[in-house]
């Protein structure tokens, strides 16, 4: 069995999945339930799933091919050219590395089912502000506090329990999270290989550097598919590894293939192409193509895009176009985005803007890519180029609370560079990482920041050669 979940679990999901990706399935949630995790039916189920056809009726065309993504993408945005001083460049990689590091802190604690999904009727974006409330700390302007009294009348509501060192009263630096580690696997992919790197690459470097229990969702489907794949192969070089069906390795009991996983991989690809978002999004094709598809992929390519203009552009909202320039058109991901965008360009009131985003994209699971890609979306508009008023909305509209603060985060920090961004939000993460990767645990963030911005400085130059 692969993954971390039931047959049963992972079919019921395929089920959505399929129907999201615009196919008929009328009756198969009935078969699932009725199955009561026979597996020669759940499996039987599980192929006829695979096998159904896209509705003649489904006005989305979703490829997941790089020249298809390209050939069905709008107009290009062109990107404002920038002659930044060698300091002024640094800076700027500072404040993306600073800058998603504390995004992504504020929002780790909150990563529990209660401001995710919702409970108790309530809507994620409502319990985060209780939350804050109880605790006499809304607006919010830091950390996640400890305790909330919210808890007296709301007992529903908790802190995820593992996630201590990221609170307000503890917090002395970054510590390790999926969301930190792979923008540390990005920059050591570049390091590595350049720009010369393919999907199976990807999965060598996760299999080299990161252990089963530092894996989820699609992650987790894509390594134990690519193991099955590739456990009896030594030494193969790339063009043989080639020869095996990537298109398995990241379908295969795969129902996670459009969720946030691949969003939220691509920074260190993204900063190595600062000031390129075409280059990034094709950094980010690369790496999403081994474990996701069709709008996984692009959600990836989407926030790689911006994160890369960010480093040159001031505008937010001519930064969220750029990442819509490189995504297809007519794809639901490229809908989500321009719903956003309408939603946060019309009102000032961040608890209203929130309410209707989370209404208006509450039907994806709290952890998929549209719904995400939406609020933070939403977010950087509503923000205006504010570091605090980005995080601190992101985070509050629930779901994947701490991707979302990490992907504004590193947006915005980019943009401002690090010596604007407030001292109230760096200065207590004292410049360290812990990412439980080899080198990585502790390491200065400013030193993660100097080498990407080696990374970028050596592509700069080979694409001139």
């Amino acid at each position: 069995m692969a993954g971390w979940d039931t047959l049963y679990h992972l079919v019921k999901e395929e089920v959505k999945q399929r129907g999201e990706e615009g196919c008929d399935v009328s009756g198969f949630a009935e078969r699932v339930q009725a199955s009561k995790t026979d597996e020669a039916e759940l499996t039987a189920i599980y192929n006829e799933l695979m096998a159904l056809p896209i509705a003649e009726h489904f006005k989305y065309n979703e490829p997941s091919e790089l020249d298809e993504i390209r050939a069905q993408r709008p107009q290009a945005v062109a990107v404002s050219p920038r002659t930044w001083s060698d300091a002024e460049w640094l800076d700027k990689f500072n404040g993306a590395w600073l800058g998603r590091s504390a995004g992504c802190a504020l929002g780790k604690p909150l990563e529990s089912w209660p401001f995710m999904n919702g409970s108790g009727g309530r809507a994620g974006w409502e319990n985060v502000k209780l939350w804050f409330e109880g605790a006499d700390a809304w607006p919010i302007q830091g950390y996640t506090p400890t305790e909330s009294e919210s808890t007296i009348a709301y007992p529903d509501l908790y802190l995820v329990p593992w996630c201590k060192a990221s609170r307000r009263e503890n917090i002395a630096y970054m510590e390790t999270d999926d969301d930190i580690r792979y923008t540390v696997l990005g920059l050591l992919m570049l390091e590595e290989y350049g720009t010369d790197f393919e999907s199976w690459d990807i999965g060598k470097m996760w299999h080299r550097r990161l252990s089963y229990k530092q894996v989820c969702t699609a992650e987790t489907q894509a390594y134990l598919n690519f193991a099955q794949v590739t456990s009896h192969l030594h030494g193969q070089s790339r063009e043989e590894l080639s020869q095996y069906p990537k298109d398995w390795v990241r379908t295969y009991l795969n129902p996670y293939r459009e969720w946030i996983g691949a969003q939220i991989r691509v920074d260190g690809y993204a900063y190595g192409a600062a000031g390129n978002p075409e280059l990034a999004a094709e950094l980010a094709w690369k790496d999403a193509s081994f474990s996701h598809v069709k709008n996984g992929i692009y959600g990836a390519m989407f926030c790689a895009a911006m994160i890369a203009a960010a480093f040159v552009e001031s505008d937010v909202r001519r930064i969220v176009d750029i990442g819509l320039s490189v995504i297809p058109a007519n794809c639901r991901l490229a809908d989500d985005i321009k719903l956003a965008i309408i939603i946060a360009s019309s009102t000032n009131d961040q608890v209203s803007m929130v309410k209707q985003i989370w209404d208006a994209f509450s039907h994806y699971d709290p952890v998929h890519t549209n719904n995400n890609a939406a609020l933070c979306a939403a977010a950087l508009i509503y923000s205006g180029g504010d570091y605090e008023k980005g995080i601190t909305t992101a985070v509050l509209g629930g779901w994947d609370t701490d991707c979302n603060g990490a992907t504004v985060g590193s947006i915005l920090g980019a943009m401002l560079g690090g010596s604007a961004l407030p001292a109230s939000w760096i200065a207590p993460l004292n410049n360290k990482l812990y990412a439980e990767v080899h080198g990585f645990h502790p390491i200065a963030i400013t030193e993660c920041a100097r080498r990407s911005y080696n990374v970028f400085r050596k592509l700069q130059a080979s694409s001139v050669q």
